[in-house]
């Protein structure tokens, strides 16, 4: 079993920054993708960016240039940087990790955070 615990979340004025963090614990490959997804309410989850444990980086469309997705392997920790936040990126903010199985090598399993709020109001 992994567990993920997000921090980071608050309320920020527009134009305004925050750093979301992702701690991870648990039974961690070495090879494993972490990413972030925000969910607004009456809406789907959506990705905001993904990163590999080699450090490959995709982002949304929306939000390149602005969020920037980054992991410390030795902490299991993975960030989010958010610049120049816009009330549109007010959400609950999701930490997902991926791996192969430990049971069924090959069969990727998903885990996921609680979330984290983020609001952006002036």
């Amino acid at each position: 079993q992994v567990q993920l615990v997000e921090s980071g979340g608050g309320l920020v004025q527009p134009g305004g920054s925050l750093r979301l963090s992702c701690a991870a614990s648990g039974s961690i490959r070495s090879n494993n993708v972490m990413g972030w997804y925000r969910q607004a309410p009456g809406k789907q989850r959506e990705l905001v960016a993904t990163i590999t444990s080699g450090g490959s980086t995709n982002y949304a469309d929306s939000m390149k240039g602005r969020f920037t997705i980054s992991r410390d392997n030795a902490k299991n920790t993975l960030y989010l940087q958010m610049n120049s936040l816009k009330p549109e990126d007010a959400a609950v903010y999701y930490c997902k990790l991926s791996q192969s199985s430990w049971i069924t090598p090959g069969f990727t399993v998903d885990y996921w955070g609680q979330g984290t709020q983020v609001t952006v109001s002036s």
